[in-house]
């Protein structure tokens, strides 16, 4: 039996999020990073999205009102990857993060893209980050992705915002 092999148009369509507090959540979300709430149930969902997209993140307290991110060294969610069109809006979302006062956990540049790292007030793990366009991606002799962790230019990168 041959291994499956989904179409390249498949993409990855919203994460759904559990959270401790809805309107801390939102704080971060809506107000730091810039989704548009679509559509909101009280105090317990959100669903919140780019473009006017019915969700692109969504966030519960269903079943965690209140509760704390796993201990570390448990499974779970390691981050979301939010994927911004050019360098540029990518930029302006780092500086909105830090005026915010967010501490970044890390900034590598991967050679196929850039990222930013944090984590969302409920500890779930955030990467903000832009690719390169494909005829830029490195590769090897044979023609092989050669992806990389290098440090990121934080400095240059903000000096784009």
């Amino acid at each position: 039996m041959s291994q499956p092999v989904l179409p390249p148009e498949t993409r990855i369509g919203h994460t759904h999020l559990k959270v401790a507090d809805l309107g801390r959540a939102l704080g971060f979300w809506r107000d730091v990073l810039g989704f548009e709430v679509q559509l909101r149930h009280g105090d317990s969902a959100a669903f919140l999205s780019a473009g006017g997209y019915h969700h692109h993140i969504a966030l519960n307290t269903w079943q965690s009102a209140g509760g704390t991110p796993p201990p570390p060294g448990h499974t779970g969610l390691f981050h979301v990857a939010i994927l911004f069109p050019d360098r540029q809006s990518l930029a302006a979302a780092v500086h909105r993060v830090r005026t915010a006062g967010i501490a970044l956990e890390g900034a590598s540049d991967h050679g196929v893209s850039e990222a930013v790292y944090l984590s969302d007030p409920d500890g779930n793990g955030v990467e903000l980050y832009r690719d390169r366009p494909q005829a830029e991606w490195p590769r090897d002799a044979a023609g092989n992705l050669v992806m990389t962790t290098e440090r990121l230019d934080l400095r240059a990168l903000l000096a784009e915002a």
